[in-house]
């Protein structure tokens, strides 16, 4: 039963990143700390690292404090939680890094129905380059008009 209720757990925080990725991305990452966030909207980069990268810092720092209260503190929530954050954050790397962005150029020749439309949604989020005015915040969930054929 125990095990059971962590693995839901698992899953509900891994959807939950999404909400988490939604509203920092659109109110922090386009609010008040665009100023490490703008350097990844910028067509060229002189580094292979953005200051935008910083963000996964605080994340990292988010789930291993779950690790803490788990095994410090008898939290026993905290590592399903943990991984759930882990599991979203290298999901990011994957989807957003590597597969949008072919940081590293792997996945190139993706062309599913959903690959097409994160590509189209994400674009479209770049596509402004300023703080302001901007959609397409998440990463995992895209609006239904970005799967429609063009």
């Amino acid at each position: 039963m125990l095990l059971t209720l962590q693995v839901f757990i698992f899953f509900l925080t891994f959807v939950f990143m999404e909400v988490v990725a939604w509203f920092s991305h659109k109110y922090i990452m386009h609010g008040f700390l665009w100023s490490l966030h703008k350097d990844h909207h910028k067509k060229d980069h002189d580094s292979h690292f953005e200051k935008n990268d910083a963000f996964f810092l605080f994340y990292a720092a988010v789930s291993a404090g779950f690790v803490v209260l788990w095994g410090e503190y008898g939290f026993w929530p905290g590592m399903a939680i943990a991984l759930g954050i882990f599991a979203y954050g290298l999901t990011y790397f994957f989807v957003h890094d590597i597969f949008i962005h072919q940081r590293v150029k792997l996945f190139r020749n993706a062309n599913t129905r959903y690959a097409r439309a994160i590509r189209r949604a994400h674009k479209i989020h770049h596509k402004n380059l300023s703080k302001e005015k901007g959609e397409c915040f998440g990463m995992l969930w895209v609006p239904m008009k970005y799967f429609k054929k063009k």
